[in-house]
């Protein structure tokens, strides 16, 4: 893990297109400015879990889905 020190308005670059800067700096609390291409996604940590705890339940089987009845035979193909 790399540790740095910044002051408002002072920037840390990463790669070639996000600049991370601290915007202000009140007791334990930091003010960040994140500027990265649209393609590139920044959650927080916490919104981030989140979001892989969703997708890994969406790929879980349901419960519920084994009490459904069976789907219908499909139309012959050509």
């Amino acid at each position: 893990m790399l540790v740095l020190t910044r002051r408002p308005d002072q920037r840390i670059v990463i790669g070639d297109d996000i600049v991370i800067t601290v915007l202000e700096v009140k007791g334990d609390t930091v003010r960040l400015g994140i500027d990265a291409p649209r393609s590139v996604r920044v959650h927080r940590e916490e919104v981030h879990e989140a979001l892989r705890r969703a997708n890994a339940a969406a790929v879980l089987p349901d419960a519920d889905v084994a009490a459904l009845p069976p789907l219908p035979p499909g139309r012959p193909r050509r």
